[in-house]
């Protein structure tokens, strides 16, 4: 509708098409639902294109997060078994003096 195309919508309604189905729909297929004007057929595939775009950026945002999450995570593991070791080490400098 904000494309100006809502003489569309009922047919896309009767055939369920919602937003996942729609980034999967080519020339022909909306040409099979009714849409026979090419300008209209161009301005949907020019928009699923775009979104299509915008959705790649998302996930590969997404991805860089969770990368990012996960050196942290790995980071302040090797931060915490180092400071184990040095706890141990320090213990046991401790018990061999008491032990002298």
């Amino acid at each position: 509708m904000s494309l100006n195309l809502e003489q569309y919508v009922s047919e896309f309604s009767a055939q369920n098409i919602n937003g996942e189905h729609l980034l999967q729909l080519d020339g022909s297929k909306l040409k099979a639902l009714g849409m026979t004007s090419s300008q209209d057929r161009a301005i949907i595939k020019r928009k699923l294109k775009e979104m299509k775009a915008s959705l790649e950026k998302a996930r590969k945002a997404q991805e860089k997060m969770e990368k990012q999450r996960e050196k942290l995570r790995k980071k302040e593991q090797e931060q915490l078994q180092r400071s184990k070791k040095t706890d141990k080490c320090s213990s046991d400098a401790t018990e061999g003096t008491n032990e002298q």
